[in-house]
């Protein structure tokens, strides 16, 4: 790197460049904590989704079913740019230690549940640690490894996503068969263990500069709740529990819209905020984050209810269901995997995300078109690849394209916010498509029951809608049983259409981001104190500190570091002080 600043400033800059050198030489011992971390939080939710029929039906809440997923993606969603932010400012590591703790607890409230309301609450706790276990363990990576050399690393998270998607479901319907659903949650404890010993013997993560007093942005924090509270339980009321013009979903609606826009002139205000406001003028940053909310609409969408309609609609035993998960993750694990490394070796990683976006597209289009309740399941399975196929392409690379737009010292907070906004868009599509498909399956059912007559209500004595579980549709008399299949079917298989267009629309959107070099060195030079503002251009980011000490020790008001990437594109960064504006 080279610099034309003081040599104080100089000293400063290489000590900087030692440490994360130091920081890189233990990486292997760093990512296996990461690892343990990201696998247990994958595993839980991949083991649920194949449990979950059989939960709500135990403790009769099929009503409810949305909530078990719903209520862990907004607490994990809250968090996302909570945890981000903190780990800028503090020391990554204890934070990522207490994230561990709190999924543990969670995990252990959901093993004693007895009701659904403890089953959500659990959910809730399990969510406000798994929202710093994904952002911490991508920043830690990102503050040690260069972009250029990263694409491996994030396809190797992809395809950790990617195993547990295939062992969850197998090893979630292996325990709801044997044991009990039960011990899906106390599986956790000894990965929870594990990840913990990890963390604390092998994260070597630089301490934080203590000279620097910090600012928690609790106001940011309370709103970022409001906000996403409010929304999420818009889609999930609307129009199920409550008409769209029901005073209750359009108080919630405004208290959005003003947590919005309170939001906004917070975050310019204070000191740190959580979600800094210029983030957004990075064009990278704003595409991969719109694309990211489309994709994930349908993923999650996907993911969470597939496994219940192939245990229900097909009459799939749960390990069953989780093996016919297995064909989407085969493809999507090497094709993750593949694609880091082509863009670790080429530097070129643009057209990947726009390719995979629109395949997921196209996969969203084939379910919504072709998988019905008396199709072939290998047609299922070849939809479910498809799918797998442009998750591995675009989910991994959309992340390397926003940390590579900004430095090291918020690459956190970049990461978390990124992050913060596609799980706002997954959870909306859990909950849009959750609400959508237990309002239509409950419209179904008691149609379909009513159909029969007598003998409808004859055969469902005893057995209430929402206590249905696959076994119990399986011992259905024939005119009841094809009714409950239908009813799922026709319930779930066409709003997979009704989201098809999102994947095209996250493709056209990022045929305009901009191919900037990948970083091949660490930006450790940048600045440790987050009380300034990184306005990252096509071009430059320019970092702002106003009131800092320059390297003589006198305050400069409008003293500025301009990062610009060198114009060989070898993605490396040069120092240049420039005279401060007056």
């Amino acid at each position: 790197m080279t610099t034309t600043a003081t040599e104080p400033a100089a000293a400063k800059q290489h000590g900087a460049e030692e440490e994360s050198e130091i920081e890189t030489s233990s990486v292997i011992l760093l990512f296996v904590g990461l690892m343990l971390a990201m696998f247990m939080f994958s595993l839980n939710q991949t083991m649920l989704a194949t449990a979950l029929p059989t939960i709500v039906g135990d403790l009769d809440g099929v009503d409810q079913m949305l909530w078990v997923s719903t209520a862990f993606m907004l607490a994990s969603t809250i968090m996302m740019p909570i945890y981000g932010k903190l780990g800028d400012s503090f020391n990554r590591k204890k934070i990522f230690i207490f994230a561990i703790c709190m999924f543990i607890l969670g995990s252990i409230v959901g093993f004693l549940a007895h009701n659904m309301a403890v089953l959500i609450t659990a959910r809730v706790i399990q969510g406000l640690g798994g929202g710093g276990l994904i952002i911490l363990s991508q920043a830690l990576i990102a503050a040690v490894v260069p972009a250029r050399k990263r694409g491996p690393y994030m396809g190797i998270m992809g395809a950790n996503f990617a195993v547990t998607s295939v062992a969850g479901p197998l090893i979630g319907g292996w325990i709801t068969e044997g044991p009990g659903w039960r011990w899906t949650f106390a599986l956790n404890l000894p990965f929870g263990v594990l990840a913990l010993i990890a963390a604390i013997i092998f994260l070597k993560v630089p301490k934080s500069d203590r000279s620097v007093k910090r600012h928690v942005d609790v106001a940011g924090m309370i709103l970022i709740a409001e906000f996403t509270s409010a929304l999420i339980l818009t889609t999930s009321w609307g129009g199920h529990q409550y008409d769209w013009d029901d005073p209750i979903i359009i108080g919630l609606i405004a208290i959005a819209f003003i947590s919005a826009v309170v939001f906004v002139f917070v975050e310019q205000a204070v000191a740190e905020p959580v979600i800094p406001m210029f983030v957004f003028k990075d064009k990278n940053f704003v595409l991969c984050t719109i694309a990211g909310m489309c994709i994930a609409i349908g993923m999650f969408g996907v993911l969470s209810y597939m496994p219940t309609f192939l245990q229900m609609a097909h009459g799939i035993e749960a390990t069953k269901a989780g093996l016919l998960m297995v064909p989407m993750m085969a493809v999507m694990l090497p094709s993750s995997v593949i694609i880091g490394f082509v863009v670790s070796k080429t530097g070129r990683y643009k057209w990947y995300p726009v390719l995979g976006s629109a395949i997921v597209g196209v996969a969203l289009f084939l379910m919504g078109t072709f998988v019905t309740a008396d199709q072939n399941v290998l047609v299922v399975i070849g939809c479910l690849c498809v799918l797998g196929l442009g998750l591995g392409l675009s989910m991994q690379m959309l992340v390397l394209i926003v940390q590579n737009s900004f430095p090291v010292a918020m690459v956190g907070t970049a990461t978390a916010s990124n992050n913060f906004f596609r799980q706002i868009g997954g959870t909306l599509g859990m909950s849009l498509i959750g609400s959508l498909f237990t309002s239509r399956l409950a419209s179904n059912l008691e149609d379909g029951i009513k159909s029969l007559g007598p003998q409808g209500a004859q055969a469902m004595k005893g057995t209430g809608s929402n206590s249905l579980t696959p076994e119990v549709v399986k011992s259905l008399p024939d005119p009841i049983h094809s009714i409950i299949v239908n009813a799922y079917s026709d319930a779930l298989v066409p709003i997979f259409l009704w989201v098809c267009p999102l994947g095209i629309i996250a493709a056209i959107i990022l045929m305009f981001v901009r191919e900037k070099a990948l970083a091949t060195k660490v930006d450790a030079g940048a600045p440790a104190d987050h009380n300034r503002e990184v306005v990252a251009t096509d071009s430059i980011a320019i970092v702002e500190q106003p009131g800092s000490l320059t390297p003589s020790g006198t305050s400069s008001v409008s003293d500025e570091v301009e990062y610009e990437e060198a114009t060989q594109g070898a993605g490396e960064y040069s120092l240049k002080r420039r005279s401060p504006r007056h």
